[in-house]
């Protein structure tokens, strides 16, 4: 064949090829259309900036900026979502908050207080390094020294120490016997990471840095995304890892964009400026639904909100007043009026379906008259004082402040609402720099020692979990059992009367279990959200 047809055959295909590429934009349904500069009538300009220079390079808009890169910094699940595609856990659980595995195939034990795990050969980290034993006992000393001061170190309280007994074999080792242990092990504050940038850190620290300064800048794991840049209080985005020891994501990158107002949110998802909608919030489910090209993605969870009373402060250290509050305060309200119906009622710390939930437990009952007789009787008739704080950025706690206010006017409390920024909010909850405040926790273990051990035991004061600053001898007795005790019937009736007892101490009002509420563009498929708000990518692919 001649120079001249060989070209000219070239010249055909190519061309053939740009005509079919343009054709598939006429069906809507070839995502490599929305990459033409040149603006084809039928790609929407939405369509195009949705999904950015490739066809899987998701956008998620969400509320709340995240605190920490170091899978040992902050527990809060805004940082847990970025935090759970750059690492991973030994176990991780299954809907039914059954243990898995995962950085460990396997696992026995040993004795009562002796558990050894099998380390999965032939995973890297992004930096390169090799995960063996070595590096799981690192991660887990460094999680536990109190130098390092961890918020995840309650988490594995428990352990006493990690020892390596093979180059993939470690066993630990429990101070005692400890029920919930491979549930623990799930938890994102166990993730693991790699031992150049734990060693890094540590060189830091000793030259003057903060702990996990070095760590936050270059978080490195195993996972199937890897840091790519960071810009604070707009956007994170993480690359997809292509030497993914499982099956790599079919989405190439992920960028969590910072958007704390719920209006401003959705109206990018209505341009096609975001694919996913964080907390759309139940007054904002029809506006979703009437986007031509979005549904709405409602899901149960094992969260829990819940009114706090700093219990070291008076009058709130009076139990008699905090229960009066709880009783002046109808949660109908709250659930009707500003969750939509879109959440069930509390009526202890444990939400339905993780270990330990018994349905069969009533609340306190609404009852405002009952309330006044409490305050009469422990001498605050004629009512106080109190500041109220909670965090600006979530619109449902602003109003739920609100309307607490109102419902507390029956019983001549005045309350002074604070609303601050999320994570100076946190601090001040922490420090114990608050008299009542509104928050949340979900339980990532799906075991009810994390939904009360970590709440109320009076070791956990502070960060750790205990904000209202709670200390009964009594509550601990019984966590203390409750999570030392093998015998499963046994654990869930010792959790039982752990939550009766909190009912009535009432260290915080049991509010709701709320629904996760997204919006997500219809290109999006195999996205969801598991119990404990962190968002699956690991099926989601951008069609």
């Amino acid at each position: 064949m001649s120079l001249r047809k060989i070209l000219w055959l070239m010249m055909l295909v190519l061309v053939l090829g740009l005509l079919l590429v343009a054709c598939a934009g006429e069906g809507g349904t070839d995502t490599n259309a929305n990459q033409s500069d040149e603006g084809d009538d039928d790609v929407s300009s939405e369509d195009v900036e949705a999904s950015g220079s490739s066809d899987q390079n998701l956008i998620i808009a969400v509320p709340a900026e995240l605190s920490s890169l170091s899978a040992h910094g902050s527990n809060d699940v805004p940082s847990g979502n970025v935090r759970a595609n750059i690492y991973e856990t030994l176990i991780t659980l299954d809907a039914d908050g059954n243990p898995q595995p995962n950085l460990a195939t396997e696992w026995s034990q040993v004795d009562d207080t002796t558990w050894e795990f099998m380390i999965r050969e032939g995973v890297t980290f992004h930096d390169g390094s090799e995960l063996n034993a070595e590096v799981v006992k690192a991660n887990f000393d460094r999680l536990m020294d109190p130098d390092i001061g961890s918020q995840g170190a309650s988490i594995v309280s428990a352990i006493e120490s990690v020892e390596v007994t093979g180059d993939y074999t470690v066993q630990v080792k429990l101070q005692f016997a400890f029920a919930p242990i491979l549930n623990h092990l799930a938890h994102n504050n166990t993730a693991l990471m790699s031992s150049e940038v734990i060693q890094a850190d540590a060189e830091g620290v000793e030259s003057g840095d903060e702990v996990d300064q070095y760590i936050n800048s270059n978080p490195i794991g195993t996972g199937p995304f890897m840091f790519e840049a960071y810009t604070p209080g707009d956007q994170i985005t993480l690359m997809r890892n292509e030497d993914y020891w499982n099956e790599a994501p079919d989405l190439e990158s992920i960028t969590f964009r910072t958007i704390p107002e719920t209006g401003t949110r959705l109206a990018e998802l209505e341009t096609g400026a975001v694919h996913i909608v964080d907390a759309i919030e139940a007054d904002n489910i029809n506006r979703v639904e009437e986007i031509e090209n979005a549904s709405v993605l409602q899901q149960s969870s094992t969260s829990l909100n819940f009114i706090a009373y700093n219990t070291q402060v008076e009058p709130l250290n009076d139990e008699r007043v905090r229960r009066a509050i709880s009783m002046a305060i109808d949660k109908s309200q709250i659930i009707d009026g500003i969750y939509g119906g879109t959440s069930i009622p509390a009526t202890g710390p444990i939400p339905p379906g993780v270990l330990g939930y018994d349905d069969s437990i009533e609340g306190l009952d609404f009852d405002v008259e009952g309330a006044k007789a409490l305050l009469e009787e422990a001498g605050y008739g004629d009512g106080f004082e109190i500041s109220l704080k909670t965090n600006s950025d979530n619109s449902q706690r602003m109003n739920m402040a609100t309307y607490v206010e109102s419902a507390l006017s029956s019983l001549n409390i005045t309350v002074k609402i604070e609303a601050m920024e999320f994570g100076a909010f946190i601090e001040d909850a922490a420090s114990g720099q608050t008299e009542m405040f509104i928050l949340g926790w979900s339980t990532p273990t799906m075991d009810g020692d994390y939904s009360t051990y970590q709440l109320f035991h009076s070791d956990n004061h502070g960060m750790a979990g205990n904000m209202t600053f709670f200390d009964d001898a009594e509550v601990d007795e019984i966590l203390d059992e409750a999570r030392r005790e093998g015998d499963l019937d046994t654990r869930v009736q010792l959790y039982s009367e752990a939550s009766e007892m909190l009912i009535q101490k009432s260290p915080m009002m049991f509010v709701n279990h709320t629904e996760f509420l997204l919006g997500v563009n219809d290109s999006v498929q195999g996205f969801s959200v598991s119990g404990n708000g962190y968002y699956l990518f690991g099926d989601t692919s951008i069609e």
